[in-house]
């Protein structure tokens, strides 16, 4: 208790003397990393001669040091510090270290995650500058992977990071995903790769995240995060799709991003050392791996990767986050919704004076707090426009028949679940189904906190 005490009072002094504070810590800070050419001193092992060997785990409590401590003031604050001590507890495989996984690897090392392993077979090009997280022409010709490692050490060094310069695929399953990961990033643009991974982590228990595609984008505002089976509109999550289904009878449970915006531009044609347009195929280093360009903004990308990582983050801090919903009622299923409230308030109670909801305050519970669905279903049973027409099968109704149909008394069910709900109490539903009426209770009471504080 004393040392959290020490270590709340150290957060406490970081934000009130800010950078006085850091100028100060800032002496303790190791010299800063030179740069060496790694071209040369890749092992078959694929680790990084250059940066020597770190111990084999990360120490148990980063959070005891003092300038790790200050640099992640502003997270201790936010997540509080048993949370961030999960953070920095934790052990996270990114793979694929291009647009997306160099920024979603730059953002959980600078997050406080503990241990980090990154893979990519891959080298930095003068062309990925535009994308990449550190990399800078210095880096051009070295391994992606030892790109990040070299640029963490001057950001975190605590941070415990191994680099592999590895293509993953089935025969190296075991060396990337022992040792019990808390999560796995998949920021892979191979199709047969990817599926490889994604199987992988479904069959060993892991949590992963999957990154879709960040090409030929150009509006941030339509990138979602949901499950597999309801991204749309991108050509490689629908054959990954495909192929989970087919070949491992998976088509579920998987968190994505992806775009909501149709691809604005298509693969560039592939010319070989001549001009002429050639057989990309012939000028594959990798059997099946993509040659030919797809244009991209590095915006699209550096935000998938942040997004990836701001998930993974939450995940490992214990933070429940209510992710958007892929496709939005508009504000006439909102009307409606209200409607049958009314009617259904008439119809039960003989009048519809406890009504203390208005049409926005519906919206706020359909779609903030139930997400456009039964409050029954764990995950999306109708995606993309099916979610639109599965209003036709819902209603609001009391959670508890003895409160009024308030914001934090209301929830989204189908029609006859609803009748089913009205025959119970709440005490039997906590009886029966305990999992259940833990859910639906904790959804109700952050609806209390957080529309209490905006009124």
């Amino acid at each position: 208790m004393e040392e959290k005490l020490k270590l709340l009072a150290l957060v406490g002094a970081g934000a009130l003397f800010g950078s006085a504070a850091t100028v100060s810590l800032l002496k303790l800070f190791p010299g800063a990393v030179t740069h060496e050419d790694t071209k040369e001193a890749i092992k078959a092992n694929g680790t990084n001669p250059v940066l020597g060997k770190k111990p084999a785990m990360t120490p148990p409590d980063l959070l005891s040091d003092e300038v790790v401590c200050e640099q992640l003031t502003r997270n201790i604050q936010f997540f509080g510090l048993d949370s961030q001590q999960k953070v920095t507890a934790s052990y996270v495989v990114v793979i694929g270290l291009g647009g997306v996984g160099s920024h979603a690897a730059a953002m959980l090392l600078r997050s406080g995650v503990g241990r980090l392993l990154l893979v990519d077979f891959d080298q930095v090009t003068v062309s990925s500058l535009n994308r990449h997280a550190v990399a800078t022409r210095e880096d051009v010709g070295t391994p992606k992977a030892f790109c990040l490692e070299k640029h963490f050490q001057s950001i975190f060094p605590e941070c415990h990071v191994d680099a592999k310069v590895l293509l993953y695929d089935s025969s190296c399953e075991e060396e990337i995903l022992s040792g019990n990961p808390d999560f796995v990033l998949d920021c892979i643009d191979n199709i047969d790769t990817k599926v490889s991974l994604l199987a992988a982590c479904v069959r060993r228990g892991l949590k992963v995240i999957s990154a879709t595609g960040a090409g030929a984008r150009l509006d941030p505002t339509r990138i979602r995060v949901a499950d597999l089976r309801e991204s749309a509109n991108d050509p490689l999550s629908r054959a990954v799709r495909h192929r989970l289904r087919k070949d491992h009878g998976i088509d579920s449970g998987i968190p994505v991003v992806f775009s909501l915006e149709k691809p604005k531009a298509k693969l560039l044609p592939f010319r070989g050392t001549t001009g002429e347009e050639e057989n990309p195929s012939d000028y594959q280093i990798v059997p099946g791996f993509r040659v030919r360009i797809i244009p991209v903004l590095g915006q699209i990308p550096a935000i998938f990767g942040q997004v990836m990582a701001s998930y993974v983050v939450t995940q490992l801090a214990g933070v429940h986050v209510q992710m958007e919903p892929v496709v939005n009622f508009d504000m006439d299923h909102y009307h409606t919704l209200h409607q049958r409230l009314i009617e259904h308030e008439e119809l039960i109670y003989g009048t519809s004076m406890q009504v203390e909801v208005d049409v926005e305050e519906v919206r706020y519970v359909a779609k903030e707090l139930w997400h456009g669905r039964s409050a029954r279903d764990l995950t999306a049973r109708d995606v993309g426009r099916a979610m639109w027409r599965s209003i036709n099968e819902l209603m609001l109704v009391r959670w508890d028949r003895t409160k009024p149909a308030s914001v934090s008394n209301l929830i989204l069910l189908r029609f006859n679940e609803a009748e089913e709900h009205e025959l119970k109490t709440v005490e039997e539903i906590k009886e029966r189904e305990p999992q259940f009426f833990d859910r639906v209770v904790s959804v109700l009471k952050g609806a209390e906190l957080e529309f209490g504080s905006i009124h």
